[in-house]
């Protein structure tokens, strides 16, 4: 028998970051910076590649859906987060959470697979340069794109139908910004043991299997770059995934550090606060590393700044 103070809910509720009233005008500038930074800065490495053609490459090719996705990803979180603070209001209706989600598990699932393509373009670049053009053509660089769309939908529509199997109980309220999965799952009164193992399943297969690929990928490229004879020539393959290596370090060592976050204190809040690393401030700052660190975007950025002035 189920029990009585189950029911269909109608709307959660986001406590968000801080109830502080004094803090909400801080933190609605604040994050409207971060998020105005991330959508123009990610545009500008999209227009970057697509108006160049010496970027017409796999490795700004996968950098430019990355950066579509990372748009996509804080869009999903940051603008319902705003309206509530600016609408005084902490409520997201049960459908729009489970959209929120589901949206969210998609992008960060993308950004992930991105990330693992991309490492493999750099270990064919270093490890294979003759085959490069090859083997990184430009039906195989689709097939990629398509292949990590699919798993990542296919990951989300999973998590999300069974999602809608549960029960929730009076108590709606949501100790974070945005609908995460596990807090969700934490509010539901049925049983979630079946969505449980499938969460860490499938985090085990899109989320340490990702990143053992990436690491076997560097270890073949740091092998093949130890191998080079001159200082000059190691530097230069070595400069060629740098500014990757960095994003990679980023992406993962914040999500690594929310997951401890978890391990060491029990305030939901921290947690919140937290996850904020690699919600808002990773996406933010990948176009930078992109474009501070490498030649060829910092190029294009130029060539597209003068040309946008010229235009005006």
């Amino acid at each position: 028998m189920e029990p009585e103070n189950q029911t269909c809910v109608a709307e959660f509720l986001l406590l968000g970051l801080s109830e502080d009233p004094e803090l909400q005008p801080v933190l609605f500038g604040l994050l409207l910076t971060m998020y105005l930074v991330t959508v123009l800065g990610n545009l500008l490495i999209i227009l970057a590649v697509s108006s160049d053609s010496h970027l017409h490459t796999p490795m700004y090719f996968f950098l430019s859906k990355l950066s579509i996705v990372e748009i996509c990803c804080t869009s999903t979180v940051i603008p319902k987060m705003l309206l509530n603070i600016q609408t005084e209001s902490k409520a997201i209706t049960y459908a729009g959470c489970l959209a929120q989600a589901y949206f969210f598990l998609v992008f960060i699932c993308m950004d992930n697979l991105l990330l693992t393509v991309m490492a493999y373009d750099r270990y064919v670049a270093i490890c294979h340069p003759l085959h490069y053009t090859v083997i990184m053509n430009p039906r195989l660089c689709v097939q990629l794109r398509l292949i990590c769309l699919l798993i990542s939908t296919v990951d989300a529509l999973l998590h999300s139908l069974m999602v809608l199997h549960l029960s929730f109980c009076n108590q709606v309220k949501i100790p974070h910004f945005f609908c995460e999965l596990t807090h969700i799952l934490q509010l539901a009164c049925s049983d979630t043991l079946v969505n449980n193992i499938v969460l860490y399943l499938i985090i085990i297969m899109v989320g340490i299997g990702p990143f053992s690929g990436i690491i076997f990928s560097y270890m073949r490229i740091v092998s093949s770059i130890l191998r080079i004879p001159s200082t000059g020539g190691k530097y230069k393959a070595f400069s060629t995934c740098g500014s990757h290596l960095s994003v990679v370090s980023l992406f993962y060592g914040t999500c690594i550090g929310v997951y401890l976050s978890t391990a060491i204190t029990d305030s939901p809040r921290n947690i919140a606060v937290a996850s904020v690393m690699y919600t808002v401030v990773t996406p933010m700052l990948n176009p930078f590393i992109y474009s501070l660190r490498n030649k060829d975007m910092k190029g294009a950025l130029r060539k597209l700044t003068l040309g946008t002035l010229n235009f005006s």
